[in-house]
């Protein structure tokens, strides 16, 4: 299925693979183009998966992984660089996961901020230190390795969001 997709986007022009994978000019702007992918990937939580069931909720966030990974496969080789910062559509696709199945907590407690905030900050900073063995995922060639490090980072973020959670309230921190 991957190389069926990888086929389809070879045939894409320069131009539009560098506009998916740099969200435009997103991807451009300013000093840290990894933060830029994150304020759009959580606008495009908060806007498509938010009011979603869990189910539907999943199977959009694979959805979207599945096609970043040939995108971003593609927009290494054409950009002729490997994971190029200006490259944030991995950034984008990997927010859904960081409040995957976290919903319910969010709603309950009415502290939507609060894990929003929360979830940007931790996952800034899972991405740009890659701890826990994420850095090791970068190895893996083109599109994989681009986009897996940054899933990592999100599901680093997902986990400890519910440790802060159950720590606050079950704990009774």
């Amino acid at each position: 299925m991957l190389n069926k997709l990888q086929f389809i986007f070879r045939m894409f022009p320069d131009k539009a693979i560098n506009g998916l994978c740099t969200c435009g000019p997103v991807g451009y702007w300013g000093k840290a183009p990894g933060t830029n992918g994150t304020v759009v990937g959580l606008a495009m939580y908060t806007i498509l998966f938010f009011h979603l069931p869990l189910v539907s909720e999943i199977f959009l966030t694979f959805v979207l992984i599945g096609i970043a990974l040939p995108i971003c496969d593609e927009g290494e080789r054409r950009l002729k660089k490997t994971d190029p910062g200006e490259m944030i559509l991995d950034e984008i696709v990997a927010i859904p996961l960081c409040f995957l199945g976290l919903k319910p907590y969010m709603e309950q407690y009415g502290y939507v901020w609060a894990y929003m905030l929360g979830g940007f900050i931790l996952f800034r900073i899972f991405d740009i230190l890659k701890p826990f063995g994420i850095d090791k995922l970068q190895r893996y060639k083109g599109g994989v390795g681009v986009v897996l490090d940054d899933l990592a980072a999100a599901v680093a973020v997902n986990l400890t969001l519910r440790l802060l959670t159950a720590a606050f309230y079950l704990g009774g921190w």
